[in-house]
């Protein structure tokens, strides 16, 4: 009598969540596995499509001493994973008039005195989830290349990795927000497609339906949530 052959079953991940043990399927997710395992993300999840920053987490694989980073929506779990998402942290960002203040080397130092004590040690490049050239635009501001620091920037979602790890204290994100703000405000005329949302919105063309959700409880923005999230997900 021969034996049949036993399909094999589908592989699965130990991962650590603040040191506790868990059994997930491959292929899923950091965030999904977190979900997976019995938690309720309400925190740290946002856009769930790498592109609010909101899911920043650290993770170190068994055996290996590097401190990997990454966003949880983006980042396939992985066998002896252990896994800290980071949570919200005080990051200093200055205030300003974007109609008033000029982007000079003057008022970046002044609104963001903290620039100068950058000590090139990389560690921002090297904490950022998206690779970004982080110090280089942070060295492009200081030699007042704004133009460089905001093309090497443009892809931040703003996660704060960078400013919650530099060993000087600088906001390497909202200083580049800041210069991109400034510099694009007279790089880019209002566009036609521009005049017409500011005109919509003006009109309330949207008050209504906001208005609809706003009076809704959380029973009836649950199937609403759960029906966008299903047709905007993001399968990595």
């Amino acid at each position: 009598m021969s034996e049949k052959n036993t399909p094999a079953a589908d592989p699965t991940y130990s991962i650590y969540i603040l040191g506790k043990k868990y059994e997930v399927p491959a292929g899923l997710t950091i965030m999904k596995s977190i979900e997976y395992s019995g938690y309720q993300i309400t925190r740290g999840c946002g856009c769930r499509g790498g592109v609010c920053g909101a899911c920043s987490t650290v993770y170190r694989i068994k055996d290996d001493p590097k401190l990997n980073v990454g966003l949880a929506c983006q980042v396939n779990a992985e066998d002896e994973m252990y896994i800290v998402q980071v949570p919200y942290m005080p990051i200093y960002r200055a205030k300003y008039d974007v109609n008033t203040t000029e982007c000079t080397d003057e008022s970046v130092l002044r609104l963001y005195p903290t620039l100068k004590r950058c000590m090139g040690c990389n560690t921002c490049t090297n904490s950022c989830p998206l690779d970004l050239k982080v110090l280089d635009y942070v060295s492009a501001l200081l030699q007042g290349d704004f133009d460089t620091a905001k093309h090497l920037s443009m892809e931040c979602v703003m996660c704060g990795m960078c400013a919650n790890r530099c060993p000087a204290g600088l906001a390497p994100m909202n200083m580049a927000m800041m210069v991109r703000r400034l510099v694009g405000k007279k790089a880019h005329k209002n566009t036609a497609q521009f005049a017409e949302r500011l005109k919509n919105i003006r009109d309330g063309k949207w008050t209504a339906e906001i208005q609809q959700y706003k009076a809704l409880d959380r029973a009836g923005l649950q199937p609403i949530y759960k029906q966008f999230q299903s047709s905007n997900r993001v399968d990595v």
